[in-house]
């Protein structure tokens, strides 16, 4: 339910929320609010009125009135605190349900738990609602990694134990896992795969007991801190035996075999263009001018299908890993390198079969006539993304060495910008990012982080593969047959409401109404804020109105390109969903689009949808995790040092401060001494309440580092003060810690009393006897 926001209302109703069991007539209500007027007794009334109306309170005799009895119970996703509370998220249309630390009945961090709700939500304000997990459905946390701290050989015999094992993750740190001994037998300091056998109870509320699976390692060897990540969000990075012994069976060349059915492309003259140090090249391009002034596009991509058959043991390895995972420093392919690198990389000078996707395109970007089909291809260069740029800004040591391909890579990029026009006049929401990359010895320990932004290059490739992806996509819609999708559904209204409030708090007037918003709408707004200051606040919020993309078996469209028809066609070596996809257009080729073949896609491409989409989810989680690992530790040698950056966020608990480099970190209020402050989450602003100072997202700011946490991937950061703030500031400190030594000294007091008192009434009950 979305109601507008009213103070009056949710005030009243809070009362009735604290305290659900009590009776209050409309003058105890006023009484409580210390309201004095008689337009606003009037007001209170008309609240009542309506709480009633939406049977938030119900009325009783002696025109008193109650909090509703709510007997409801929710299934849900419990997601933990480190300081003992959690939330329950059980539906995306309704706020969490905050469960304090008493009512959580030693749940875990990601338990899907059963909750009793013991306070509703209060719609008209900020409160959710409130609840009692009264049943653990089943434990999310099967396994964890953490740091081993071994027993003494002593206290191992008296409790059969080892030791135990800590982990890392804020989440669980406070979840000690004691393990047996019928495991594999850790070192001290060894980050260790552990199995959970017994969870949090009334005895032992806090702890597990496990076994010890697999050691990865000491804390500080190399690349153990990336195997935590990857294991502790159960990615796999090995393959088994069956896996890699089937990829073996697999010839490194194409046979006389692999030709059949197929078209000889091998005489178009075809290019990969890839990063500096990519592997694995699963699409290449051609293009040339037809004589009608269009454009001929050929995109080739990789047939992995015709190796990876279905149920095989490579299908059902490439499946449960759902994508390859791009680290720092490696990646965790989904299939073996033998494949990956080898006879489904589009190599230069290599026959490979492929699927191909020709289409050709009119002066103003629309694909006029296309052709999906099987054929051959032999790649004449692997060209990078950095080498084509020089060439396209004229580097003429560069184009001297690819003065063949000049022509074909200029062609390409004029096509590029008829097909970026077209998307642009579509609406397609256009992100310019720059890239980060963390740079790292053969150590694993990060040296220096580099931003580069995307070149002509970059987006030629990626204007062809949303070309394709989009033609491939339309093409099976229109042969109404079940097929997979890349969606992109339209954003929340609720949150799109939000971010038209924060642009406009930027003197930014996004046209048109938030409740039919449109991608060209949020597309004016990046316009307006290209190369300004808060250029980067206002896209980060925008993103995060967004919804997240995901796969599914139905077209519901792609709301960020402004796409009717979208798919995932262009990378089966990293993505399962483009693997299944060109399963498919195997399948409807080969065997037509009967019902028969119909029912046997449309069965499974629900399961697959879901189980990809949580995959890229978990792969995307990993990836985050392990870059913000090695900026922290990039950091750890630079506490004390003063930064230029700009406030990425701002909340109750502080400000998050984005870095040039891309580092982020968090300014946490307790480290705001200068002042008291307020956070203002309209104008998402701290407010000091003395100097009226304020602090606003986008604003940039002067920091210090105080702290960078590698194991915690964490940074903390102070604002850099005038000499007048840090007088005041320097004062609070002392005045914060005069009050802990206080509270310390009481403490030892009420201590001392209370074994005092003990003694005195053991003494006396002695007497008594």
């Amino acid at each position: 339910m979305t109601l507008e926001k009213n103070k009056l209302i949710s005030d009243v109703l809070e009362i009735f929320r604290n305290y659900p069991d009590r009776k209050y007539t409309a003058q105890e209500v006023v009484e409580r609010l210390r309201i004095h007027d008689s337009a606003a007794h009037t007001e209170v009334l008309k609240a009542l009125a309506v709480l009633e109306g939406e049977n938030k309170i119900t009325a009783h005799d002696h025109n008193q009135f109650q909090m509703t009895t709510v007997d409801q119970v929710v299934v849900g996703n419990f997601r933990a605190n480190d300081r003992g509370f959690g939330f329950v998220r059980y539906d995306d249309e309704e706020p969490d349900v905050f469960i304090a630390r008493t009512n959580t009945q030693h749940a875990i961090n990601d338990d899907e738990v059963e909750v009793q709700i013991i306070k509703p939500a209060n719609p008209w304000g900020d409160n959710g609602a409130e609840g009692k997990i009264v049943k653990i459905v089943d434990h999310g946390l099967k396994q964890l990694v953490g740091e081993f701290m071994p027993y003494s050989d002593v206290q191992a015999k008296k409790t059969g134990l080892i030791g135990y094992v800590k982990s890392h993750e804020k989440k669980i740190a406070n979840n000690p896992v004691f393990i047996k001994a019928t495991g594999v037998t850790p070192q001290m300091g060894d980050m260790v795969q552990v199995e959970i056998v017994s969870y949090p109870s009334d005895e032992f509320p806090r702890s597990m007991v496990g076994i010890a699976l697999k050691t990865l390692g000491n804390k500080n060897d190399p690349g153990v801190d990336e195997l935590a990540i990857v294991y502790q969000n159960d990615v796999k990075d090995e393959f088994s035996q069956e896996v890699l012994a089937q990829a073996q069976q697999i010839p490194d060349h194409l046979t006389s075999k692999d030709w059949q059915g197929r078209r000889d492309n091998t005489d178009q003259i075809t290019v990969t263009i890839d990063g500096d140090d990519s592997k694995d090249f699963d699409d290449a391009v051609t293009l040339w001018k037809l004589e009608n002034g269009h454009y001929h596009l050929g995109v080739h991509i990789a047939d992995v299908t015709h190796y990876v058959k279905q149920d095989s043991a490579l299908d059902e390895e490439a499946y449960e890993r759902g994508t390859s995972t791009y680290l720092v420093d490696r990646v965790i392919p989904m299939l073996p390198f033998r494949l990956s690198n080898g006879i489904c990389s589009l190599n230069p000078d290599e026959d490979r079969c492929v699927l191909t996707c020709d289409m050709e395109i009119d002066d103003q970007g629309e694909v006029v006539h296309h052709e999906i089909y099987p054929s051959v291809i032999r790649s004449h260069a692997r060209l990078t993304y950095n080498n084509v740029n020089r060439i396209l800004t004229g580097d003429e040591t560069v184009r001297a060495q690819y003065q063949e391909l000049i022509p074909m890579l200029e062609d390409m990029a004029q096509l590029h910008k008829i097909l970026y026009e077209m998307r642009h006049q579509r609406g397609a929401i256009e992100f310019e990012e720059t890239e980060a990359q963390i740079i790292v010895d053969d150590q694993g320990h990060p040296t220096d982080i580099q931003l580069r932004e995307r070149g002509t290059a970059e987006k030629m490739i990626e204007s062809f593969m949303l070309a394709a992806n989009e033609t491939v996509a339309e093409h099976f819609n229109q042969l109404h047959v079940p097929f997979l999708y890349r969606v992109h559904e339209q954003p929340d209204p609720e949150k799109v409401k939000n971010f038209f409030e924060i642009a406009s708090s930027f003197g930014l007037t996004v046209p048109g109404d938030a409740k039919h918003v449109t991608p060209k709408m949020f597309q004016s707004v990046l316009e307006k804020v290209a190369d300004q200051p808060h250029e980067a606040v206002i896209t980060t919020m925008l993103l995060r109105s967004l919804q997240q993309a995901k796969y599914s078996p139905d077209p519901l469209g792609h709301f960020g390109l402004a796409a009717t028809y979208y798919t995932h066609f262009t990378s089966p070596i990293r993505r399962y969903p483009d693997l299944m996809v060109h399963r498919m257009i195997h399948s409807y080729a080969d065997e037509g689009t009967t019902e028969a073949v119909q029912n046997q896609w449309g069965e499974q491409l629900p399961e697959v949808a879901v189980h990809t989409s949580a995959c890229e989810r978990k792969s995307v989680d990993v990836e985050r995790a392990v870059d913000d690992l090695k900026k922290a530790e990039y950091m750890a040698d630079k506490v004390g040092q003063v930064f230029d950056g700009v406030i990425s966020g701002v909340t109750s608990f502080g400000m998050f401060v984005s870095l040039e480099n891309t580092v982020e970190g968090l300014i946490h209020i307790s480290n705001m001494l200068d002042d008291y402050y307020e956070f203002n989450e309209k104008a998402l602003s701290m407010i000091g309440k003395r100097t009226h100072k304020v602090y606003t997202m986008g604003e940039s700011i002067k920091v210090r580092l105080l702290r960078a946490d590698a194991e915690q991937r964490q940074v903390d950061f102070e604002p850099v003060l005038t000499s007048q703030e840090q007088e005041r500031a320097d004062a609070e400190k002392k005045r914060r810690a005069e009050e802990h030594e206080k509270f310390l000294q009481r403490r030892k007091n009420n201590h001392h009393r209370k074994n005092t008192s003990g003694k005195y009434e053991r003494v006396s009950k002695k007497s008594h006897h």
